[in-house]
């Protein structure tokens, strides 16, 4: 099986590392990934400049390139030059993200963009992420990103992406794996002014809110792993029927 592994933290950062020596064990790994930081980036590609693109030396991998753009160029690069040399990928992974992507999360997430790239592209996909931007526990995610293999290749529709979320705990303190939906997570977040003209945004998440279990963002809190299959048709099935009754003319 040939994987290829994406991130949007860029390709020094130590959850791609890690994400790549567990694969390792169980596919042979191919990388492409930013050449810097690409957090929040969602699922944008680069049109209005050109790609840089590297090949550089990964530890684990078999092969890797390293890029000027997005996670999502990441996957489209990825996906046409190693295909081009005649390497057939399997499945696409993106992560080991430092943060989580929990709720609202997966439309803001350049990991999940990179994944959902290959998903609409017919790859299976997962994504990976820890429950801390400075996450030190990888050896769970890593786990989980190696058992789903088998779970999800050939098994689940390829237009589908698994998305993975693990609490930056020890092993022995996290309580174990729950398949749950998105739930919902807010942030108090504003553009602040750094210096003439220019403005950061930044912020935090608003104060949780308890919900049920069945949720992503309670799960994490409650320190268990999360298992979350996501779909890309916004459609608003209930409200379309609403709007067909709207009978505008013209």
């Amino acid at each position: 099986m040939n994987i290829l592994v994406v991130n949007d933290d860029g390709i020094k950062a130590p959850g791609i590392q890690a994400l790549v020596r567990a694969l390792s064990k169980a596919a042979d790994v191919y990388v492409c990934a930013p050449d810097g930081q690409r957090s929040a980036k969602s699922h944008s590609v680069t049109l209005e400049q050109p790609v840089t693109i590297e090949a550089v030396d990964f530890p684990y991998a078999k092969e890797a390139y390293q890029t000027s753009g997005s996670p999502a160029d990441c996957t489209k690069i990825g996906l046409q030059f190693f295909e081009e040399a005649g390497i057939k990928i399997d499945m696409v992974y993106s992560g080991i993200n430092m943060g989580s992507n929990l709720g609202r999360d997966t439309l803001y997430s350049g990991t999940v963009g990179a994944a959902a790239e290959a998903a609409l592209s017919g790859y299976h996909a997962v994504a990976v992420s820890a429950d801390d931007h400075q996450a030190t526990h990888f050896d769970v995610a890593g786990q989980l990103a190696v058992d789903v293999i088998e779970k999800v290749y050939g098994k689940v529709d390829p237009h589908t992406v698994i998305s993975i979320n693990v609490p930056n705990l020890p092993r022995e303190e996290i309580k174990g794996v729950k398949f749950v939906r998105l739930g919902q997570r807010y942030y108090d977040d504003k553009f602040h002014l750094v210096e003439d003209n220019k403005y950061k945004l930044s912020g935090q998440p608003a104060d949780f809110k308890d919900e049920a279990e069945e949720f992503d963002v309670t799960a994490v809190a409650n320190d268990y792993a999360t298992i979350t299959p996501l779909q890309f048709d916004f459609t608003d099935y209930e409200n379309l029927e609403t709007v067909k009754k709207w009978g505008f003319n013209i």
